[in-house]
């Protein structure tokens, strides 16, 4: 029997959404320490008047009627539920592509990209830069979670997004991401290489390999700032969730506030915002992505995935480091914690387009859409 691909609706009860007002009724919060501001954390005052937002001002429902005007579908593979929009486009064989989100973000990332990727004369475009998109909620993220095995890690979820695309009857397609989005898109390639005609990347980590950093180019000697910054100042959630993404999972599972919290700091640290979280989201983006894993319960699920990444690593499961030799186009957005140069970028993949863009981090589609899209239509077009 074929692999079912089933309609899929988005329905939060009433009784959950009771649950979150109670539960953000009853926030406890920490002692504040003056002046504190972001120095060690989440600010508390920027986090007070978020949460009085979402108790007080925020719609989930109208959230929820926008997600379910858009095509949603399920489905099963590798004995695990994979939830993803369908967005056909109104032009004959428009090029299918598969859009993959990292941590902390979701679907919404993309919400205001999707339209004019698959409609682009809607939107002012061409006809010949649209596409089919295919957007799925990573394995253990959102309504495609929680996972209830081991291993779910971005070598698997690479193998089950070729199943996906062969079950959609699409035989050559391209794809993008970013975060894990970057990582799953990279093995895909590498997964199947006679049916991904090329990627789109927005993050790639530095690689110098041994060049004397004498010989650094003004953008690599960046490069390795950001990096060296990421690794020293930024990474304590990644060692967290490579280690004990279960004992974090217990506080984020029970806290709206905690895992609101724990989110948002890193939409703040991670893009271009210079500080500011409302010159690239507005309250409800940030509290649309959050909702997404609160009503879902994954937020547990979702930060295993550096856990099952980390073992698979040294497992040898993973073959993180082989040259990509499809079609490959790097977007580098000046904010990025990771970003390479077109130098660096080349020796591990088969590069045929680079663009060094003037303004954005690391939610590329979600802080710089025109941008992200602009650039993403670029790409493609030497390989459709």
């Amino acid at each position: 029997m074929a692999p079912t691909v089933a309609p899929f609706r988005v329905e939060v009860s009433d009784a959950t959404l009771q649950d979150l007002r109670r539960r953000l009724d009853d926030a406890r919060f920490p002692e504040a320490l003056p002046d504190a501001g972001w120095d060690y954390g989440t600010d508390q005052a920027s986090l007070r008047d978020l949460v009085e937002y979402w108790r007080d001002g925020y719609d989930w429902r109208a959230t929820e009627a926008r997600l379910n005007a858009l095509e949603h579908k399920i489905t099963e593979i590798d004995g695990q539920p994979v939830h993803f929009l369908h967005l056909r486009s109104p032009v004959p064989d428009a090029l299918p592509l598969v859009l993959t989100h990292g941590w902390p973000g979701s679907i919404v990332e993309f919400l205001e990209v999707i339209g004019p990727l698959s409609d682009p004369v809607a939107h002012g475009g061409q006809a010949g830069d649209a596409f089919d998109v295919v957007c799925p909620s990573l394995p253990g993220y959102a309504f495609s979670g929680p996972t209830h095995e081991r291993g779910w890690d971005p070598g698997r979820i690479a193998r089950a997004w070729a199943d996906l695309m062969g079950r959609l009857g699409y035989r050559r397609y391209g794809a993008q991401g970013g975060d894990w989005g970057s990582f799953v898109t990279s093995q895909l390639a590498l997964a199947d290489p006679e049916h991904v005609i090329g990627i789109h990347l927005n993050m790639i980590a530095p690689n110098p390999a041994g060049d004397d950093p004498s010989t650094f180019a003004d953008d690599e000697r960046d490069a390795v700032a950001a990096f060296g910054h990421y690794m020293n100042d930024e990474d304590g959630y990644l060692r967290i969730q490579s280690t004990r993404p279960h004992t974090l999972g217990f506080a984020l599972e029970d806290s709206p506030v905690g895992l609101c919290a724990w989110i948002v700091e890193k939409f703040r640290a991670w893009s271009d915002c210079d500080g500011d979280l409302e010159r690239c989201f507005t309250k409800d983006q940030l509290l649309d992505n959050v909702m997404l894993y609160w009503v879902t319960g994954t937020a547990t699920s979702s930060v295993r995935l550096y856990a099952e990444f980390d073992r698979a690593l040294r497992a040898g499961r993973l073959p993180l480091g082989t040259r990509i030799d499809v079609p490959t186009g790097y977007a580098r957005y000046p904010k990025e914690i990771m970003r390479t140069s077109r130098r660096w970028a080349e020796r591990d993949h088969h590069l045929v387009h680079f663009a060094a863009l003037p303004r954005g981090g690391h939610f590329a589609a979600m802080e710089q859409p025109a941008l992200f899209v602009d650039d993403v239509r670029a790409c493609f077009r030497s390989m459709r």
